[in-house]
């Protein structure tokens, strides 16, 4: 259950101190307090954890302060969407705002490699006019002898050039707890100019421990990447596992499937799964077009495959997109052979434009066959 607080209530409010006395005193449950940063107004959330099957509902919304109860029937308790919920989505950080009706393009290095690479991507991003970025500083291998990334050493001088080119948020991957500290310890190094969103990779998607750690710190958005090999159901409760520690600014990502069935694409594409996504929890979700295809494979349209499977995205509702790029794909340390090169970088953001323009517009026509509908048939309401 959630009790939503009316929109002037805080944590300091009278009211809210009622409440919380009043709620306290509910056998088997225990409470938490997420505030929902909006784009107008903060709202400030309570959830009951426990069985509140026998509580009254009407009881508790009549109480000074609170502005509607919510009774949670879907699995997914705290990120998911539930009956008759249209609780504001999404959070900004660092000046960007994500949420499922927004769309931000992360474009960068898979792996950070050395600081010219770095330094002509970052350029290349402001030249287009993009604040985000995607870099790879610890990289988990399937092979133990493969590149691994250059972990600490690296975040220095790439949060500077970040910092320069005026990135505001960069998408790198951690794969071990002690990389919060080393990602903070670089950032105060640098005077933080620029920001964070850790990103959990296909193979710890299912590494509790780490989700529970990355839940219990709020500085820093966390991407989560579905399981290569396990359900969606599964993947959306690891989210849940982060949220569950109290992080709630969670972007869940697409990456495609591991199955031979998507040959010859590198893993087989599930984009479909994003209105899917949007449905069942209130997540901005993110797709990864890059791994999901594996090449620079061109079609007879003269459109790469990485375009295409884009687009499907977008134009099925997609807000985030984490795609690889590199100066110098031959030189690049890690997944050379699907990195778009750097002149294709504005008209890959027009194709962007393009794909989202048609999606607004498909989202429009939409309304309008459904308010027409439900005016010549109500009882299809």
């Amino acid at each position: 259950m959630i009790v939503v607080l009316k929109s002037h209530i805080t944590k300091d409010s009278p009211e809210f101190r009622e409440l919380m006395s009043f709620l306290a005193q509910k056998p088997g449950i225990s409470l938490r307090v997420h505030e929902e940063v909006g784009a107008l107004v903060t709202l400030t959330e309570v959830y009951l954890i426990g069985d509140t099957s026998a509580f009254d509902l009407h009881e508790i919304e009549t109480l000074p302060g609170v502005e509607r109860v919510v009774s949670i029937e879907e699995e997914y308790r705290i990120l998911g969407r539930h009956h008759d919920d249209k609780r504001p989505t999404g959070f900004e950080y660092k000046g960007v705002r994500f949420g499922q009706d927004t769309l931000n393009v992360f474009a960068g290095l898979c792996a950070v490699d050395n600081p010219t690479h770095v330094e002509q991507m970052m350029k290349a991003l402001a030249d287009n006019g993009q604040v985000c970025t995607r870099m790879g500083a610890y990289k988990p291998r399937t092979n133990p002898y493969s590149f691994q990334g250059h972990g600490a050493s690296c975040l220095p001088w790439v949060f500077d050039l970040a910092g320069k080119y005026g990135i505001r948020v960069i998408a790198m991957e951690i794969t071990h707890d002690s990389h919060l500290d080393e990602i903070r310890h670089a950032l105060e190094q640098t005077g933080s100019p620029t920001g964070v969103m850790l990103q959990i990779g296909t193979r710890n998607t299912q590494n509790f421990e780490l989700l529970k750690i990355v839940g219990r710190q709020s500085e820093f958005p966390v991407l989560l990447k579905r399981g290569f090999g396990i359900t969606l159901e599964e993947s959306l409760n690891a989210a849940e596992y982060i949220a569950s520690e109290g992080n709630r600014n969670v972007i869940f990502g697409l990456r495609g499937m591991k199955t031979n069935m998507g040959d010859p694409h590198r893993n087989f594409v599930d984009f479909a799964h994003v209105p899917v996504v949007k449905r069942l929890t209130r997540m901005p979700v993110c797709i990864d077009p890059s791994h999901s295809v594996g090449s620079r494979d061109r079609g007879p349209d003269g459109l790469l495959d990485v375009q295409q499977v884009t687009a499907q995205g977008i134009i099925a509702g997609a807000n985030m997109v984490l795609v690889d790029f590199h100066p110098e794909p031959k030189k690049a340390l890690v997944d050379g052979p699907q990195a778009l090169l750097l002149r294709e970088l504005p008209y890959f953001l027009e194709d962007i434009a393009i794909a989202r323009d048609a999606y607004e517009r498909r989202v429009k026509a939409g309304a309008r066959f459904l308010a027409e509908q439900l005016a010549c048939a109500p009882e299809n309401r």
